[in-house]
């Protein structure tokens, strides 16, 4: 089988001359933390990148199907985020929010209309973990109750609070963490007890969240945090009604209902432009970073003016959150998604992805499920479908062939046996051609 072609494309990468990649793996290995990962055998340096494209040290171009982890949104050096950020680099850097700048205002107006209900207020911060830090502060504060319900299998951050609600051993230090946090049984269809559409599946996988109330907490609670899709767990989507018969549960035991939309929101799932409105809730803390800077630090926490009040007892104050230039990335991020209909290509070409990698299911019995929404689609390799034992080493000689091919996916699940697909929303249908084609060789290979 001859090697899929990229398709065309209008860009010619800068002549790079810096060090190379021996010399610079080896000034990571000596000066940077050792706790430092790379993906591949070979490790990959990227110097360039163009939309959902990157290029290597040597001018070669890679379809870039994880977008830096799911935070390149609307494209790598997106031109007209580029341009509203460089003018806003040449006229001011920073401001903490003790003076009034524009940006960050006209900023907070711009995200709060994209929410529903009463979710209207903005604290921006750096990163998603510091996000969930604040949310979960603000529910004890706001609800005076402690305890608070996590999901197994979800990942919220690696700060020592957001490692608490993280469950994911291969992400917990061995030290205090956890207080007050409870995890409740992953709603995970594929590998859960009821499935995703048999009757109540949803309700069955909730009624889990009630019996820790009831047995594990005071019978009140601070919060439930969730992801409506598990990004680092595999890509997990709760199944239908899942959430609804939980938030009710969590509410009646005087707890807020936090949804992390940090590799969900801004359109990624196409039908909603939050991955929470799938579900059909409205939660009263809604945490987003990653796509919302498309790359620039960046993160919210979204709450209603009522819970937002809680803060007032003392002074919380963060230098960064608001910055000039990381909120004038976000409007223009926001603006790109609105013009260039991104939230309706992640529908469309997230569609004829998934069916397409349905098609390689059919023939490759090392798939074990394709699930997701949009462009947030995961892959399970199993060694049978039977068992569902997972193919962890199969899943590596995937990944690692597809990126000889000139395809970048990454690897989730507590297993490392989910290819994760989640690629810069301006995807095309030419690229997931090529990107079918790599995958079902690198299938055939493996």
């Amino acid at each position: 089988m001859a090697a899929p072609q990229l398709p065309p494309y209008d860009h010619q990468p800068r002549p790079y001359e810096g060090p190379g990649p021996g010399e610079v793996r080896a000034l990571r290995q000596r000066y940077l933390t050792p706790s430092l990962v790379t993906y591949y055998q070979n490790p990959l340096m990227v110097v360039e990148g163009s939309m959902q494209y990157l290029y290597d040290e040597t001018g070669r171009r890679y379809l870039d199907c994880i977008g830096g982890i799911v935070t390149i949104s609307v494209g790598h050096c997106h031109p007209y985020v580029l341009a509203k950020t460089r003018e806003q680099l040449e006229t001011l850097w920073h401001t903490s929010p003790i003076y009034l700048h524009p940006a960050v205002a006209t900023y907070g107006e711009m995200l709060a209309a994209r929410l529903p209900g009463e979710l209207s207020v903005c604290y921006f911060v750096n990163s998603g973990s510091e996000a969930n830090d604040l949310a979960l502060m603000m529910a004890r504060l706001n609800t005076g109750n402690y305890d608070v319900i996590a999901l197994r299998n979800g990942y919220h951050g690696g700060t020592p609070s957001s490692m608490g609600l993280t469950s994911h051993s291969n992400w917990k230090y061995n030290v205090p963490h956890s207080f007050g946090v409870h995890h409740a049984l992953a709603p995970y269809p594929y590998r859960g007890p009821w499935g995703r559409d048999a009757p109540q599946a949803g309700a069955k996988y909730a009624a889990d969240v009630g019996d820790v109330i009831r047995f594990a907490t005071p019978g009140q609670v601070a919060a439930f945090f969730a992801e409506t899709i598990q990004g680092v767990g595999g890509s997990v989507e709760c199944p239908p009604g899942y959430l609804k018969e939980v938030y009710a549960q969590v509410r009646q035991a005087g707890g807020l209902c936090i949804a992390d939309e940090v590799q969900t929101g801004f359109g990624r799932t196409g039908e909603f432009y939050w991955g929470f409105e799938t579900q059909g809730v409205i939660p009263d803390i809604v945490t987003m970073a990653k796509g919302i800077g498309n790359g620039l630090p960046l993160a919210a926490v979204v709450t209603t003016p009522a819970i937002a009040e809680s803060l007032k007892e003392r002074i919380h104050f963060n230098t960064f959150g608001g910055n000039p230039i990381s909120c004038t990335a976000g409007k223009a991020v926001l603006e790109v998604i609105d013009n260039e209909n991104l939230q309706e290509n992640c529908l469309s070409v997230g569609a004829y992805f998934k069916d397409g990698l349905l098609g390689l299911m059919d023939k490759h019995p090392l798939i074990g499920e394709v699930r997701g929404r949009g462009l947030m689609l995961g892959v399970e390799l199993v060694k049978d479908r039977e068992s569902k034992a997972p193919a962890t080493e199969e899943c590596v000689r995937v990944f690692e062939r597809s990126k000889d091919l000139g395809l970048l996916v990454a690897k989730g699940g507590f297993y490392g046996n989910v290819l994760r697909i989640k690629p810069p929303m301006c995807l095309t249908k030419a690229d997931v051609d090529f990107a079918l084609e790599v995958l079902d060789l690198a299938l055939s290979e493996a």
